[in-house]
């Protein structure tokens, strides 16, 4: 990596020359630039917050896939940020139909300190030979006259510094201003991206003074409105991860106060004390159709990487970091940094390991978008508790039989409801079907978006729901 110095011309400022650069040190891009130093390449990761803040993002907290993330950072580097891992399952709270419904969730779980492992996953990149810019603020993407990517425009403490590199990983998070600023119109890369894909995520840390009785459980409940749910995720007995999701259409405060009234309302919160507040956009739809062009790859939350139904990404998000960093190293190897054919593995990789399933999944949203809340919830309450944990984290499930009737029978009044569930679940999964088709070379792309976007007309009709892209 080479640093050169302003020629005194004018305020062009300082030019920072690398193999890779990565906007953004939450996961994805940690991971990303540890699997790139560790090949020996030159990669430099620039941070808008300070060293001391970096790592500090608004998160449930909750990890699913916790025994299983990349090499790039050993798994034991970041464990100690593990401070729960006796959950194993959910606790879905219906006061609508007054119950309480228990799910297993498949996979091992654990409820994390998000900043504490922020800081593990940047120290591993560091150990790996990333270099870290804080205070660096990224305000424009080079392009070359055929479109490439080629480097960054930044304020880094203040001055201004140029980012030359082969390649670009964007890892700033939902609603990247990279994806803003960079021109796209002649690449694959998604643009069908508005701010009502998106929802706001807040939440608090808490704690309190007894042990909460639910230590083992991931807690969930509606809030008032289909918009969002509130969570209450135990980092220990006594510190507790509250917040609430929200689609960006609704009003903030409004749902804020949801949770506050029902923080008051619950004894085991009588005298708490709230030590940290955050809060932080996150995608709720479908992985993007492509995540690269010449030059540059987005990953994570910055791809549409999060399970849009429950709002989980992290594992997801360090593959993503891994994936794109390997096809970079190719890219580079090849010197074909500007043919996206060559970094479109990629994008394969990720519709193979969780994209498809997170698609099937948005379909479920959509759902939901057209129902009212005491309905969809009178539905959740009769669904047999295994088969739900499965369609939350697959994107589909099956029951016997005798297990649909006596579903049917205990959803009686929602028959039309359900009636309409399952046929969205066949258009669901074939969904899943399509996506596992994904075209191994963007010469097939423009063909295979035909033919999903006239599955998801066959959706909304069915749903009743208004196109969400």
């Amino acid at each position: 990596m080479t640093t050169d110095a302003a020629d005194g011309s004018g305020g062009d400022g300082r030019t920072v020359s690398a193999d890779v650069a990565v906007v953004g040190a939450g996961t994805a891009g940690c991971y990303a630039a540890a699997t790139l130093a560790r090949e020996g390449y030159d990669v430099v990761v620039a941070e808008r917050k300070d060293e001391q803040e970096a790592g500090h993002i608004a998160c449930g907290d909750a990890l699913k896939g916790a025994s299983n993330f990349p090499d790039a950072i050993p798994k034991s580097q970041i464990e100690p940020a593990f401070t729960n891992t006796d959950v194993d399952h959910g606790r879905f709270e219906i006061p609508q139909e007054d119950t309480v419904l228990e799910i297993p969730v498949p996979g091992e779980l654990a409820v994390i300190d998000r900043w504490e492992y922020g800081r593990r996953i940047i120290d591993g990149a560091t150990e790996a030979g990333a270099e870290f810019h804080y205070d660096t603020v990224v305000q424009n993407v080079l392009q070359d006259e055929d479109g490439t990517v080629t480097g960054l425009k930044a304020m880094r403490k203040g001055d201004p510094v140029t980012y030359e590199t082969d390649v670009v990983i964007d890892a700033a998070g939902a609603l990247s201003i990279l994806q803003d600023k960079a021109d796209f119109e002649d690449a694959t890369f998604d643009t069908n991206v508005t701010y009502s894909q998106f929802c706001s995520g807040y939440r608090e840390v808490v704690e309190t003074e007894e042990p909460v009785p639910w230590d083992d459980a991931l807690v969930f409940k509606p809030t008032e409105r289909s918009a969002g749910y509130l969570w209450y995720f135990p980092r220990t007995e006594t510190e507790i991860n509250v917040g609430l999701g929200f689609q960006m259409t609704e009003e903030p405060m409004e749902l804020v106060d949801d949770l506050k009234r029902d923080l008051s309302a619950r004894s085991e919160f009588q005298d708490a004390e709230v030590t940290d507040k955050l809060g932080a956009a996150l995608p709720t739809r479908r992985p993007y159709d492509s995540a690269v062009a010449p030059g540059f790859m987005a990953v994570g939350d910055a791809a549409g990487h999060v399970n849009p139904t429950t709002g989980g990404g992290i594992a997801g998000a360090a593959y993503a970091g891994q994936y794109a960093a390997e096809q970079a190293v190719e890219a580079i190897e090849d010197g074909r940094v500007d043919d996206e054919a060559v970094l479109w593995e990629y994008n394969e990789r990720v519709m193979d390991h969780f994209g498809a399933r997170y698609a099937a999944l948005d379909v479920y949203n959509i759902f939901t978008t057209a129902y009212d809340v005491d309905d969809l919830m009178g539905l959740l309450a009769a669904l047999p508790g295994e088969q739900l944990a499965e369609a939350l984290y697959s994107g589909s499930t099956d029951m016997s039989l005798g297990l649909k009737l006596r579903t049917a029978i205990k959803s009686f009044g929602h028959w039309g409801t359900i009636y309409d569930l399952y046929q969205t679940k066949q258009l669901a999964d074939r969904l899943l079907a399509l996506y596992e088709e994904y075209p191994t070379h963007p010469g097939a792309f423009d063909r295979w978006q035909a033919r999903r976007d006239d599955l998801m007309d066959e959706i909304y009709e069915v749903v009743d729901a208004d196109p969400k892209y």
